[in-house]
C-alpha cells in the first residue's frame, strides 16, 4: 500500500515534500491532498510540480524522472508541418479565449478516454489566467477554433499542460507559434512532462529531473514576458527569418 505525503488545506504555507521523495512507480508520484488554489499551483511549478488525478481522485502531484523539455531553439518542423504554417490558411493568436481552449481540452477524446481536466481543474486554471500566469494558443479556420494548447509561464519557464486538434496539425501549429515567440522573449524551456513520440519528434529531450530542477531554478530568475494578455509580435511568423531557431526537417 502506498503512503503518500498528505498536504494541508493552508496556502499560505504552500508546503510540498522534496521532489527528490516522489516514487519510481507510478513514475514521479509525490504527494495528495491540498487545494487547487492559485497560490497553491504557482508555488507547485516553482518546484517542478504538477497537479493530475481523475474525477473521484483527491488532488495528486506528481514529479516525473525524467522530464520531457522543449528548448525553443530546437523546435523541429517537417516539410509537410512547414507546408501547413505556410499554406494552411489559419489564424493563430495568443490569449484571445483562454476558457474556450480549456474546455477543448477538457472534451473526451476520439479513442474514448476520459479527461483528467476535472471542473475543479479548470476552474483553477481559469483563476490562473485571471493572474496573467496561464496563457492560451488558439488555432483558427475561419471562426472555428481547430487547435490550440494552454500552459503556465513563471519567469522564463513555460509549463505545457494540454492540447487539442480539431483538425489534423492543429496542436502541431499552436506549438510552433507559441516556441518562436518564446524564444523571442528569452525563455528557457517548454515544459511537456512526460516524454511522448508526438512531441520527441517536435525535437522535445528527456532531461533528468536533478538536471531539469536546476534549469528550472535558473530560468525563474529570468524576466519571462509580462503578466498581461499576451499577443504575438506584430512582424513575427514561425516561418520567417525572424525566426532562425526553428530546423525543418526534410
Amino acid at each position: 500500500m502506498i503512503e503518500l505525503p498528505w498536504l494541508n488545506e493552508d496556502d499560505q504555507a504552500c508546503e510540498f515534500p522534496p521532489v527528490t521523495q516522489a516514487l519510481s512507480e507510478p513514475n514521479g508520484l509525490l504527494a495528495a491532498g491540498g487545494r487547487l488554489s492559485p497560490q497553491r499551483l504557482e508555488a507547485a511549478y516553482a518546484r517542478g510540480i504538477f497537479p493530475w488525478f481523475s474525477e473521484g481522485q483527491p488532488v495528486l502531484w506528481w514529479s516525473p524522472d525524467p522530464r520531457a523539455l522543449l528548448y525553443p531553439q530546437e523546435l523541429r518542423v517537417s516539410r509537410s508541418l512547414r507546408k501547413r504554417l505556410r499554406n494552411g490558411g489559419f489564424r493563430v493568436s495568443l490569449d484571445e479565449n483562454f476558457p474556450a481552449v480549456l474546455r477543448a481540452c477538457a472534451a473526451p477524446r476520439e479513442d474514448g478516454a476520459g479527461t483528467w481536466i476535472t471542473e475543479d481543474m479548470q476552474a483553477a486554471y481559469r483563476a490562473l489566467a485571471e493572474r496573467g500566469v496561464a496563457h492560451s494558443v488558439e488555432v483558427r479556420r475561419g471562426d472555428a477554433l481547430v487547435g490550440g494548447l494552454y500552459g503556465v509561464a513563471l519567469g522564463g519557464a513555460f509549463f505545457g499542460e494540454s492540447m487539442f486538434s480539431r483538425e489534423r496539425d492543429g496542436s502541431k501549429i499552436a506549438l510552433c507559434w507559441l516556441a518562436g515567440q518564446l524564444r523571442r522573449w528569452g525563455y528557457a524551456f517548454i515544459d511537456c512532462q512526460l516524454p511522448s513520440a508526438h512531441l520527441m519528434s517536435m525535437g522535445a529531450r528527456s532531461v533528468a529531473r536533478a538536471d531539469f530542477i536546476r534549469q528550472l531554478q535558473h530560468a525563474l530568475m529570468r524576466p519571462g514576458a509580462p503578466r498581461a494578455p499576451w499577443c504575438f509580435d506584430l512582424d513575427y511568423h514561425p516561418l520567417t527569418e525572424a525566426q532562425p531557431g526553428v530546423h525543418a526537417e526534410h
